[in-house]
């Protein structure tokens, strides 16, 4: 199954290394810089990995890990930290505060900062840990090595999933290997048309407009044209075969997908 990854950062161009790094590697990732718009992805499509940076644009990083962990679906959910570089001052010593709760404030720097001792550099992935967090990393470390961690999380809280397939009429999507198949038969997808198709299946007799296509799919940084989706649905349309009288087109708004026998309860 295609990983979807949530990246949530106030700053998410520091960590474009290992974004770009997760796509190469298959996966989807999209960015928020708010706790609230994290929120409303959570709420709505899920997640199956979250990466939580030191700062959001309305909370602090370590708070938002640790309020996720006390309710709703993120208590089970791969949650991986990802701050500054290792060798970064954590606070002055004369604050009083914890190291974490000073990390990425705009405010000019004490004249004559103290030089950083070991304790204080780790305090920030301490905190992170204590809130609940699965994995640290930190964005000087290797990409490769970077990567490899991200994929052991995966794996130790993926492994013993079952497998999940999702069915209607002749449509039987396996979201464990994500593949298709159509009336018994194989049918290769594009990782694009799988993701439309999923969301179709997810959301049955409910009129989805093309730009809440284009976030669910293409997720909120894409900035092409809406009608890339009518492309796409063509082309799933033309693949799944005599399956595709399920998707109706809506005019002026989008799609539907209408299971079988639903329009005989008009």
């Amino acid at each position: 199954m295609r990983v979807n990854v949530v990246y949530a950062s106030r700053e998410p161009n520091r960590a474009a290394v290992i974004l770009e790094a997760l796509q190469a590697a298959g996966m989807s990732v999209t960015v928020a810089q708010r706790a609230k718009e994290v929120n409303g992805l959570l709420a709505h499509r899920g997640c199956d990995l979250l990466l939580v940076g030191q700062k959001l644009v309305d909370e602090d990083g370590v708070e938002f890990v640790r309020a996720l962990r006390t309710k709703g679906p993120a208590k089970q959910m791969p949650i991986i930290a990802l701050v500054e570089h290792a060798d970064q001052p954590a606070a002055a010593a004369s604050s009083g505060q914890h190291a974490y709760a000073l990390f990425g404030r705009g405010g000019p720097a004490p004249a004559a900062a103290p030089a950083p001792s070991a304790k204080d550099r780790v305090s920030l992935r301490l905190a992170f840990f204590q809130a609940g967090a699965d994995e640290c990393l930190s964005l000087n470390w290797d990409t490769a090595e970077c990567l490899a961690r991200i994929k052991a999380v995966l794996r130790r809280t993926q492994s013993s999933a079952p497998e999940e397939i999702i069915k209607m009429g002749e449509i039987e999507l396996n979201l464990t290997s994500y593949t298709l198949h159509v009336s018994g038969k194989r049918v290769p997808l594009t990782s694009k048309e799988l993701d439309l198709l999923y969301v179709f299946l997810s959301s049955s007799n409910r009129v989805l407009s093309r730009p809440y296509l284009i976030e669910r799919v293409w997720g909120y940084n894409y900035f092409g044209s809406p009608r890339t989706v009518d492309v796409h649905v063509r082309r799933l349309r033309e693949k799944l075969g005599k399956a595709a009288r399920h998707i109706t087109t809506i005019p002026c708004v989008g799609y539907k997908l209408v299971p079988p026998g639903a329009e005989m309860r008009r």
